[in-house]
């Protein structure tokens, strides 16, 4: 249980993205993996075509200066090839975000507000197999560093509450955010999930 909790949570010098904890996230590194590599081959073209042209059209390698002005097709196959690479990323990146926005059939909703230094939530279809429906309300504070247990781990500076969140996995989830007072920013890095919390504005987005 520790092994899972300090892959989930911020490390030391950690350089990379959060391990995946939802499909959303899986998806984002996934294209950012990709994205990455197609952004040192198009550094490492550009790099050795400046050394080239600055070694070869140097002045002592050249006593005579070019007479080439302008050329169509170079300037077609420069446009183009950037064009095409463009389109190429939209097809994965558009595909993510319209997955990251689809609307299905939530199996629970968690009401998410934002105050000034803490943050309220409320599950409205708790215990809702009963008769009667009830609804979860709890608010969660951040704990200061001299209340951290020091005897316990998995407790985190800065990003611990008195009360954290527990959701069902394996289950549709609605998030229906907003806020009490001023902007506020709800994220989960390792769902890749992050919304704006604004008042009088009710934001929602969907987990799996």
């Amino acid at each position: 249980m520790i092994f899972i909790i300090q892959c989930d949570s911020p490390a030391l010098w950690q350089t990379y993205l959060s391990d995946p904890a939802s499909i959303t996230m899986e998806g984002i590194l996934i294209f950012n993996k990709h994205l990455l590599f197609l952004l040192t081959v198009i550094v490492l073209f550009i790099a050795w075509l400046l050394f080239y042209t600055i070694y070869y059209f140097i002045e002592y390698n050249n006593k005579f200066s070019s007479k080439f002005v302008h050329s169509k097709e170079l300037e077609i196959v420069w446009t183009s090839i950037p064009a095409l690479l463009l389109l190429i990323l939209s097809t994965p990146s558009f595909t993510l975000l319209y997955a990251m926005d689809e609307i299905s059939e939530p199996e629970l909703t968690l009401k998410i507000l934002g105050h000034q230094w803490f943050w309220s939530y409320e599950i409205s279809e708790f215990n809702s197999c009963q008769k009667q429906e009830q609804s979860l309300k709890y608010v969660c504070y951040m704990m200061a560093l001299d209340g951290l247990p020091t005897t316990k781990q998995g407790y985190f500076r800065l990003l611990e509450t008195n009360k954290r969140v527990i959701l069902p996995t394996n289950t549709h989830l609605r998030l229906l955010v907003s806020a009490a007072d001023v902007l506020h920013s709800w994220t989960v890095p390792s769902f890749g999930l992050k919304v704006d919390a604004c008042p009088g504005r009710l934001n929602q987005i969907n987990l799996f």
